[in-house]
């Protein structure tokens, strides 16, 4: 047992790494490796490994990978994308739910109660597929924020049309009322949410009180986490869904000082049991069960990418203010990950003890509609992006906060190398010098990044903390790690007697802090661009350099930046641009 949770983990963060490595989709390498390490090699039987706990096991990662969703749904996301969210909810769920159910029922050939209940399953959008394809494409906020708000939202009300529909399927009495049985369930909705409404005030009001320690809060909202969610569970099937997810709306909006503390924790914990209940999901897929997978289930994928989707968002976002080629992209984004598998399994289950016809179906057909609506939407789209003209493109800006004469000078000469640049400040009249030399500019504290998202971070390469502050230097290195990678940030030196306090790799071989570089720059250093070629080869290059001059950056064919530092020397080859700073005399 030991071995298989360890190749779990391994196969579950590995198939992640590759993704990461090959910007592939990470959740169809996960897929890959569970059913190689399941039906394929039969390493894994989770049935057989795990038994009676496969499902509670399951049931809880999903609660904490919902609440982590709700986690980064902040409000201020909304002024990007809040009519098109509460369009795709309040018109695009019943518009989906009947025309899944159609194709359901006439496609794929199953009873309709059964048809019904699968096609309320599927008008959610899996955010534990979407949040790892969003990393790896740079498009319109509005568009990130409607994906992102519709995958969380629509997660647990999918699984509560579900819950109606198989209370109305199995509900035994001489009183077969629609209105009974919703109102059963939207009065449990309402618990839940109350619930989940209760335990995050309650959580921030004790975090900012001080009732309980910093070593302790994140233990203390996992805990509150699975106990709201089987709290709810046992009033109602499914509705600890909607506990967790607004439990973390609720925490999202209720900032405290530990709150970007326990997104990090959160999301590196959501890491982990993704990867995790993937493999096991995937791995539960047994020959028999893919056998049973008919050609008819064909006519109902098809249904389900280029009829449901697309009619949904479309007839949804009719008349709103999203461009065209926006609402085009958002209808074809829809794939379906660990909550749709999880959930249609479980009432799967249900329905067959209860002795519907079919139900066995499906399990195979949820599958195919998971590798399906994966391989067809991440794979694909990010050429659908650039089609559309709303692909960004590739990160290849540099982000230089402070500004002073050291980085408007070293805008100008990255700029002139082809690459954006923008300076970022608090104050106002610093950025004057650098908006006259033609840089973009951005007034504000950068730290309030981490949990603000006015700036789009995906867009640079790299992030050079140069104000006149050693220690703002390096807190921002510290805290902008983890949100944009610390390979990508860079401080200017720190005072010798400083230098361990240093959070950043530190610009240039000798280390200079920025009132050396300013000074540098008022006795007239400036920066220049040397092309690296077979008869001026980089050896060549140090050896005409100056004693006082220094490689700042060398500039790939591909556009990477890469940074001289105290620590480290790139690698330099034919076709590389060096950028130097320089003495008048050199």
């Amino acid at each position: 047992m030991l071995v298989k949770l360890a190749l779990i983990g391994v196969l579950g963060i590995g198939a992640q790494w590759i993704a990461w490595r090959t910007g592939r989709p990470a959740i169809a390498l996960m897929l890959i490796a569970g059913v190689l390490a399941g039906p394929v090699t039969g390493l894994i039987d989770p049935q057989r490994d795990f038994g009676a706990l496969q499902q509670p096991i399951i049931k809880l990662a999903v609660a904490v990978i919902l609440f982590e969703g709700g986690l980064s749904l902040n409000f201020r996301d909304l002024r990007h994308a809040g009519s098109a969210v509460l369009r795709l909810v309040v018109i695009g769920v019943p518009v989906g739910w009947v025309l899944g159910t159609a194709a359901a029922f006439y496609g794929a050939g199953l009873p309709l109660g059964i048809s019904a209940l699968f096609g309320g399953i599927l008008v959610v959008t899996g955010p534990t597929v979407i949040g790892p394809m969003l990393r790896t494409l740079r498009v319109p906020a509005r568009v990130r924020d409607t994906l992102k708000w519709e995958g969380i939202v629509n997660d647990p009300i999918g699984a509560l049309l579900a819950v109606a529909i198989y209370a109305y399927i199995t509900y035994i009495g001489p009183d077969r009322s629609v209105v009974a049985i919703g109102f059963d369930v939207a009065a449990a909705t309402l618990v839940a949410a109350l619930i989940g409404v209760g335990l995050g005030f309650g959580l921030t009001t004790a975090f900012r009180r001080g009732y309980i320690p910093e070593y302790l809060k994140a233990p203390s909202v996992l805990v509150t986490v699975i106990a709201g969610f089987v709290m709810a569970d046992l009033i109602k099937h499914e509705t600890g869904l909607i506990t967790v997810t607004v439990m973390g709306v609720v925490l999202a909006n209720r900032q405290t000082q530990s709150t970007a503390a326990l997104k990090h924790f959160k999301e590196d914990l959501a890491v982990l049991l993704i990867s995790g209940v993937f493999i096991i999901l995937s791995a539960t897929l047994q020959w028999s069960v893919i056998e049973r997978f008919q050609a008819r289930f064909l006519i109902f994928l098809f249904l389900l990418l280029f009829v449901v989707r697309p009619v949904t968002v479309l007839a949804s976002l009719m008349f709103s203010n999203m461009p065209w080629r926006e609402r085009l992209f958002v209808a074809w984004i829809a794939p379906r990950g660990v909550v749709a598998i999880a959930v249609t399994s479980l009432f799967a289950l249900r329905l067959d003890d209860f002795g519907m016809k079919d139900a066995d179906a499906l399990v195979p057909l949820v599958f195919g509609v998971v590798v399906a609506t994966i391989f067809a939407h991440g794979f694909s789209a990010g050429w659908v992006a650039r089609r559309l003209g709303i692909d960004k493109g590739k990160g290849e800006g540099v982000l230089l906060v402070g500004a002073n004469a050291f980085t408007a000078a070293l805008g100008v000469a990255l700029q002139g190398m082809g690459l954006k640049v923008t300076v970022a400040d608090t104050a106002k009249f610093a950025l004057r010098a650098a908006r006259k030399k033609q840089l973009d500019v951005h007034r504000g504290d950068i730290l309030d990044e981490v949990t603000q998202d006015t700036l789009d971070m995906l867009q640079f390469q790299h992030v050079i903390a140069a104000t006149d502050s050693d220690s703002y230097n390096a807190l921002v290195c510290a805290d902008l790690g983890p949100e944009v990678g610390t390979d990508k940030l860079t401080q200017t030196g720190v005072d010798e007697d400083r230098r361990a306090r240093g959070r950043g790799r530190v610009l240039l071989e000798g280390g200079e802090t920025i009132d050396e570089l300013q000074q540098r720059v008022a006795a007239g250093w400036s920066f220049g661009r040397t092309r690296i070629t077979d008869m001026h080869t980089y050896d060549a290059y140090r050896a005409r350099l100056s004693a006082a001059a220094e490689p700042v950056a060398v500039m790939k064919p591909d556009r990477r930046l890469l940074l001289f530092s105290t620590t480290q020397r790139p690698v330099v080859e034919t076709g590389d641009t060096m950028l130097t700073f320089a003495p008048p005399e050199a």
